[in-house]
């Protein structure tokens, strides 16, 4: 199974559509998506291409591809207009006999078992360290932090491979 792991478009239309061009072209089986989908925040700029209502229209054309966790910046509202799941502070997707932990990380930390993977955005800071567990973080789409680059995740394999929204891979972790 090939997963493909964003965090934090921020209601940004221009990233989200690049975002989706970006699943579509790496083929993968379902896009995880950790929090902070359609609203700014009260401490983050608006991104480039800021349009919550469009990205609700785009995400929910891959509904049934989508696995999503409740960011910090998500609301009840949000489900509203989302046709996916999206209040959920945890989720756990089982893949090629990993156990992958889904959180926006701004919550504590669940009980990963040892040989986990547990990946959070909330950062919007790429990381890729082992604390018992591996912990990643894809970084954002819509407003990346510490000069880092837009980029995803992609799982497959037992391999997660960091890349740039344009498909370029700067970083490969295995389990």
């Amino acid at each position: 199974m090939k997963l493909m792991i964003a965090s934090d478009i921020h209601g940004s239309a221009e990233w989200c559509k690049k975002l989706l061009d970006a699943f579509e072209r790496e083929g993968a089986d379902r896009l995880l998506l950790l929090g902070d989908i359609l609203y700014h925040g009260p401490r983050n700029p608006l991104p480039e291409g800021y349009a919550p209502q469009k990205v609700a229209e785009m995400l929910n054309g891959a509904a049934d591809k989508i696995i999503c966790v409740r960011g910090n910046c998500d609301s009840e509202v949000d489900q509203m207009v989302l046709s996916f799941p999206c209040l959920s502070d945890y989720a756990l997707v089982c893949a090629d006999g990993t156990d992958i932990y889904l959180s926006h990380g701004h919550r504590a930390v669940p009980p990963v078992k040892a040989g986990g993977v547990y990946v959070t955005g909330h950062t919007h800071v790429p990381l890729a360290e082992r604390e018992g567990f591996l912990h990643l973080n894809p970084g954002s789409v819509s407003l990346p932090k510490e000069g880092s680059a837009r980029g995803y995740i992609v799982f497959e394999a037992g391999r997660f491979s960091f890349k740039t929204l344009d498909g370029e891979e700067y970083k490969t972790v295995r389990v």
